[in-house]
């Protein structure tokens, strides 16, 4: 019974992360997530291994099954102990990893193991219903906004690079190391920088990175793409294609600044941020949709902001079963 239990929370993680999930499914994952810290800890090694697998995946044309076999008979060969594994989409994902990382000469697949049978091989940051600022080993600052995480090596200045694995969206203030070059992975999309700071919010139907300072590469599988500041990149979901454009985004790092900055902003645009900040339910009425807002809302709550909306359209406000209705 539990080992069902198991495959069936593997079949909804696996729907998760492909942002197939529907939002009864999405929200029946986040719950066990937040569950239990085992479940915490199994959904960062699970989105570890999906993440790097598929990075591996873009460079490497393989037959999984034949290198399955192959990785199976050097094990017997080697006699050496085996971890585990069930029939299921957790097994498959580790599958494909130790297949990629046989044809491609990786390591990876021997440090998913490791992190598999020693917890301090790796440090998992999570956010929770706050932001949270951490400092990495290297002195880089990241930002986690809202129920967002980092998972990075617990030896993260050892190697050629310096490496995290992002969930949700995170402020990057990267410390300058020319000899090490810091890559975040977010899904199939890898950020890779020097010294920097940026933005990267990732979702269930795509990633963005917004760069303050300095230069950063976008990659995904064989396209690549460099962006500089008040520059963006977006990836959607089930698209190879890189689009670059120009920010116009002010709101990107509301909850690093605390400040949401206003100018000539259209209504409709600023409700959809309090939405996401704010985690509330509003709507705007057509004929209110555009009205243009001048103002910069520094640390406020959502009544406060709110009210001042209210004072300086002379509109009004309803609030009905957890709606909020500007008209």
């Amino acid at each position: 019974m539990r080992k069902e239990m198991n495959d069936n929370m593997d079949d909804l993680l696996v729907k998760y992360l492909l942002g197939e999930a529907t939002m009864q499914e999405r929200e029946a994952v986040e719950q066990w997530v937040a569950e239990k810290t085992v479940h915490r800890k199994y959904f960062d090694n699970f989105k570890l291994i999906w993440s790097r697998s598929k990075q591996l995946a873009a460079h490497s044309e393989v037959d999984e099954d034949m290198a399955w076999l192959r990785f199976k008979d050097r094990v017997e060969e080697i006699q050496s102990p085996v971890v585990p594994m069930f029939s299921s989409p957790f097994f498959r994902i580790m599958r494909i990893a130790a297949a990629i990382a046989i044809v491609a000469g990786a390591g990876w697949f021997a440090y998913l193991l490791s992190v598999k049978n020693d917890k301090s091989q790796e440090v998992a940051v999570h956010s929770g219903n706050k932001t949270r600022v951490e400092t990495l080993p290297d002195g880089s600052v990241i930002t986690l906004n809202k129920n967002s995480s980092i998972t990075y090596a617990e030896h993260f200045t050892d190697g050629d690079t310096r490496q995290v694995v992002l969930t949700g969206e995170a402020f990057f203030q990267v410390t300058p190391d020319k000899s090490k070059p810091f890559l975040i992975h977010s899904d199939d999309v890898t950020v890779k920088v020097v010294g920097t700071s940026f933005n990267v919010k990732n979702t269930t139907e795509k990633t963005e990175v917004i760069v303050e300072t300095g230069l950063v590469e976008v990659t995904k599988k064989e396209q690549k793409v460099r962006i500089r500041p008040e520059e963006r990149v977006t990836v959607s979901k089930g698209n190879i294609d890189l689009v670059k454009q120009k920010n116009d985004d002010r709101f990107y790092d509301y909850y690093r600044t605390k400040k949401l900055v206003c100018e000539d902003t259209p209504l409709w645009e600023l409700v959809q941020v309090l939405n996401e900040a704010y985690h509330a339910n509003i709507t705007v009425s057509h004929e209110k949709m555009n009205l243009p807002i001048n103002t910069t809302f520094d640390d406020k709550s959502l009544d406060e902001i709110l009210n001042i909306i209210r004072v300086t359209f002379n509109i009004a406000i309803v609030r009905d079963d957890g709606q909020i209705i500007l008209k």
